[in-house]
């Protein structure tokens, strides 16, 4: 069998990727007689690929196919082509939704691609910094940066918006980019020596790093997850992290110091779980014969406690679960928000927005979920005249995990999905082990009262991410996985 060479003017061109995928699809060719190489490679002894026939039959893909294939295409990975034209291939088979089925290989593949990309562009948001060089015809901006795929061309956009008043160039080992003030070009790579190693500003990087870090904060896993220590050399600032972590002690020893005692002590609650629940949550839970009147039931339970957390009595009334009984999917966060406890009502405030479109774009209509929080009561601390979220603790949850073993237990959905941290320590109460969320995301694991439990992150971890690209980014990641949830429960 003799291959077709598929010819791409560059590694990342999804234009003429789309243009050659669909003269092959018209001319009949399977993905195993497709050779895809990037102008410049060596095809070898390969034929030459048809032109599309000029009266080919015009063909549609679903919007998500097009969505994820645009950004996986910039990914390094030399079956990045084939991959995408074996899923094509299938959707214009017969496999028109093959998209939405989330255990499919290629279709995991495919996001696992999208995601590695998203992550790379929002590395070169963070951790581009320009040095200051004086050319003939006045001040110009340079950078040096190491992306793992060929996102310079795709993210060069994000720069000339943040930066449109300057003279920059951006040069990377494969592709330089340079902004004029007009008008964008690219070149070659080049080399980290062909960039200034510091200039006039690295005091100030330095100092602001210094000045906004906290060390009760602190969590050097994290950081080091966050900013990989491949970075750490273009950037100014890590010259200071060294210091700063050898410091963070004494610091918080400082700070704790200078605070001054509580000058009006909360009553202190014992905040364990009601004897007739087990601590472990290994007591079965038997399903109501009325699963209305037991949620109405625990409702007015839960008003007549004696024994609420001392943060109860501070919020203005405890938020409970809506939505139909019986519901596919149950949505389970954190707490209550400021506007959820003014208006009794869960995900109404700048998470439940973001929830409510991101439920719209996956086809998830909110009317036919149940939504509902792990904790019930909102838990803040007052500033003034505002309200600053707190996050619940360990003896929170303990508290108020019998309440919702309950709930879900007279709610009875196909599939549980826990938003966050809080949500996922609830809900995995059987795992007997902690389940970080990032490492658990997208996955099943069993949950409270033995119903399967889908892990993603709360949509208020969105609204925390420091650039606009890396909110849409995460966003569209977000959606993706509501979309598998909606899979799986249908399933």
């Amino acid at each position: 069998m003799r291959c077709l060479a598929v010819t791409l003017p560059g590694p990342a061109d999804f234009l003429a990727w789309r243009q050659a995928a669909r003269g092959l699809v018209a001319a009949d060719i399977p993905p195993e007689q497709a050779e895809w190489v990037v102008a410049g490679d060596m095809p070898g002894l390969l034929a030459e690929a048809p032109a599309p026939p000029p009266s080919a039959a015009p063909f549609s893909v679903p919007r998500a196919f097009l969505d994820q294939a645009e950004i996986a295409i910039r990914h390094s990975d030399p079956e990045r082509f084939a991959l995408l034209y074996g899923l094509l291939w299938r959707i214009t088979r017969g496999e028109r939704h093959v998209m939405q089925a989330a255990t499919d290989p290629a279709v995991i593949r495919l996001g696992a691609l999208a995601k590695a990309v998203r992550r790379d562009a929002h590395k070169m948001h963070a951790f581009v910094r320009f040095r200051e060089v004086q050319a003939e015809d006045g001040a110009r901006h340079i950078a040096w940066f190491e992306p793992d795929h060929h996102i310079e061309e795709a993210e060069a956009g994000f720069f000339v918006r943040r930066f449109a008043s300057l003279r920059w160039s951006i040069v990377t080992p494969r592709r330089s980019v340079a902004w004029d003030g007009a008008a964008l070009s690219f070149g070659p790579g080049g080399r980290r020596a062909d960039v200034p190693p510091d200039d006039a500003t690295e005091p100030l990087w330095r100092t602001y790093y210094g000045a906004i870090f906290n060390p009760a904060r602190l969590k050097p896993g994290a950081m080091r997850a966050e900013m990989p220590r491949k970075y750490w050399r273009n950037l100014p600032e890590a010259a200071e992290i060294p210091r700063l972590l050898a410091e963070a002690p004494g610091r918080v020893a400082a700070m704790a110091a200078l605070l001054a005692p509580n000058p009006r002590p909360q009553r202190q609650v014992h905040l364990s779980a009601p004897a007739r629940v087990a601590p472990d949550m290994r007591t079965p839970i038997e399903p109501p014969t009325d699963p209305a009147m037991a949620l109405a039931a625990l409702r007015e339970e839960l008003l007549a406690r004696p024994d609420l957390p001392a943060f109860s009595a501070r919020a203005t009334q405890p938020v409970f679960g809506e939505g139909p009984v019986g519901a596919a999917l149950m949505f389970v966060g954190e707490q209550p928000g400021d506007e959820e406890d003014i208006a009794g009502r869960p995900f109404v405030g700048p998470a439940g927005r973001l929830l409510d479109r991101a439920l719209a774009q996956a086809g998830v209509a909110r009317s036919e979920a149940y939504l509902t929080n792990a904790v019930k009561h909102f838990k803040f601390t007052a500033t003034g005249k505002r309200r600053l979220h707190q996050s619940p603790d360990a003896g929170d949850i303990t508290y108020y995990r019998p309440f919702l073993a309950r709930e879900v237990t007279a709610v009875a959905p196909r599939l549980v999905v826990a938003l966050g941290a809080t949500a996922l320590a609830a809900l995995a109460a059987l795992t007997g082990r902690k389940l970080p969320v990032l490492k658990t995301r997208g996955q099943v694991v069993t949950g409270l009262t033995r119903h399967p439990v889908f892990a993603t992150i709360h949509p208020s971890y969105l609204l925390r991410l420091p650039d606009e690209g890396a909110q849409q980014a995460g966003f569209v990641d977000f959606v993706a996985d509501l979309r598998a949830a909606a899979a799986q429960a249908a399933a």
